[in-house]
């Protein structure tokens, strides 16, 4: 089969984006003279903008290729997961966005650290960190692949020149060029993916009614099995697994808890999470359903045998969509790559920046730590290249469902660390850290006697291994630490608290502060 290619107008198109995205960096440059406006962009950024970059934040190739991938093959189990979002944060953003306002400066797991110690902060930071660079190893690894099928640029260079990009436009513009830059990218996303839908609907022999009909007959519709079965991937084990990703995504986890402290008040903080978390789960499901019509679609048509789920949306975006239109949408497409992949940056140095920098080199002057900030975000770009270079190698197969394995492996009971501080006042220092160490062996173990290279397991305990799909993993690790950290605090002498770090506190302290008073001071703790 020989590969399409773009026409000149559709090229432009990917060009005026990528210029576009480099001049919002330049943009904002003139604004970033400390940490404060680098990392938290001094409250100068309205309620809906943060909501749209909370959701840029979630959105990236994963979603514009390995949700389409997941509809064509599957039935819609894995969009469970980001489901039960909603049904989690609905009920608890109300006193998670003023408990982060009001106790920490800026790294999420500063708040840790003041409940549990600092061992339990190093932890659940290093453990963010991986999770972050396998993610954005995979986003490249993705855009990478897709761009190579449509156009045979080579996977290597797409790599190399989409990291470089959000390496430039991190250290020019920091958060505020990202958050607008978020913005651009929303809108692209929701007319990208309107369109492409659109045409499907269009082009098929008998229309919607009929892309429905095909997937009901050959199971791509519905989010079974329902079967009580945590060895297997089913509804329960999508929907458990869900309701502690999404208290770890918007409870813990740096990317999002930094937007949190961008907003000027605890109202617009809440306001912007619900309008990210609003317009997150209708994007999920907008790209599922693309990849539902182009099964149908493709049952109709004659698809090439070596078009395979990973490349089935790239073939459709270059053969079967408009000349102006393949270009916007896979100007999308990569905007949507480098969003993601830019907040991950930004979120990655601030962590470093506060949690390691600060701790090894106190009392610098600011100047020193916006430095070192960018610094990090130079290295971290550096090594995120890497990863998707090294993506591209060794290859990867069922990308959606290594994702959310991976963030079931890395989230290592951070979720159970946050909870046991919000809700328990027994729970103390010593008892948490018994359960983080008995979390690190119990994932050890079930990592190293599930995984497989080639086909022998790493550790073969026969009966003994991990048998349970590796998304309860997550799950397991979370309930795992609630259960010993507590039991082991018992031990111990009940701790003396802060009632501003405890679920309890929030009717006491929930007014609002701008941000630019001392509660978003990066060098003071935060006070309402």
């Amino acid at each position: 089969m020989d590969r399409p290619t773009l026409s000149i107008i559709d090229y432009i198109i990917i060009i005026i984006v990528i210029l576009i995205t480099l001049y919002l960096g330049l943009r904002y440059a003139k604004n970033q003279h400390s940490t404060q406006s680098f990392f938290a962009a001094k409250g100068r950024v309205p309620a809906w903008a943060i909501g749209m970059s909370l959701l840029a934040t979630l959105i990236s190739s994963v979603t514009f290729l390995g949700y389409p991938s997941e509809g064509y093959t599957s039935n819609w189990i894995l969009l469970v997961q980001g489901l039960m979002v909603p049904v989690v944060l609905l009920g608890s953003i109300w006193f998670i966005v003023p408990l982060y306002r009001r106790v920490i400066r800026l790294s999420t797991y500063e708040y840790f650290e003041k409940r549990f110690g600092s061992f339990a902060r190093y932890y659940s930071s290093i453990a963010f960190v991986l999770r972050q660079f396998s993610g954005m190893g995979t986003v490249l690894y993705l855009l990478a692949v897709a761009v190579w099928s449509m156009t045979g640029i080579s996977t290597f260079f797409v790599v190399v020149f989409v990291g470089s990009i959000i390496i430039i436009v991190n250290l020019l513009g920091g958060l505020e060029a990202v958050i607008w830059l978020d913005v651009f990218q929303g809108f692209m996303l929701f007319i990208s993916g309107i369109l492409c839908l659109g045409i499907i609907f269009y082009a098929m022999d008998g229309g919607m009614k009929e892309v429905f009909s095909i997937a009901e007959k050959n199971q791509r519709t519905g989010f079974g099995p329902y079967t009580l079965d945590f060895k297997h991937l089913t509804f329960v084990v999508v929907a458990i697994n869900g309701l502690f990703y999404g208290v770890q995504k918007y409870g813990t986890d740096q990317t999002v808890v930094q937007r949190y402290l961008t907003a000027t008040t605890n109202k617009s903080a809440i306001r912007a999470s619900l309008l990210g978390i609003l317009l997150t789960v209708p994007v999920w499901a907008l790209f599922m359903l693309i990849g539902t019509a182009l099964f149908a679609y493709y049952k109709q048509q004659p698809l090439p045998p070596e078009i395979d789920a990973n490349s089935v949306f790239p073939y459709f975006i270059t053969t079967k969509l408009p000349v102006g239109v393949t270009g916007f949408v896979m100007a999308a497409m990569l905007s949507a790559a480098i969003c993601s992949l830019s907040a991950d940056l930004n979120s990655l140095a601030a962590v470093g920046v506060e949690d390691y920098f600060k701790k090894m080199k106190p009392g610098l002057p600011d100047r020193i730590y916006l430095k070192s900030g960018r610094w990090i975000i130079f290295f971290s770009g550096f090594l995120a290249i890497a990863i998707g270079a090294l993506y591209v190698y060794i290859g990867s197969e069922g990308i959606l469902g290594i994702i959310f394995t991976l963030y079931a492996i890395f989230s290592g009971g951070i979720v159970g660390v946050f909870l046991l501080g919000l809700f328990s006042t027994r729970a103390n220092e010593q008892g948490v850290n018994i359960a983080i160490v008995t979390c690190i062996l119990f994932t050890g173990y079930a990592v190293l006697t599930s995984t497989a290279i080639g086909n022998r397991v790493i550790l073969d305990l026969g009966q003994y291994n991990f048998s349970h799909h590796k998304l309860m993993l997550g799950v397991y690790s979370h309930v795992l630490v609630i259960v010993v950290g507590y039991l082991a605090s018992l031990f111990f002498p009940k701790p003396s608290i802060d009632p501003n770090l405890l679920y309890k506190g929030r009717k006491k302290k929930n007014t609002s502060v701008p941000v630019s008073s001392k509660q978003m001071n990066v060098e003071t703790p935060a006070k309402v």
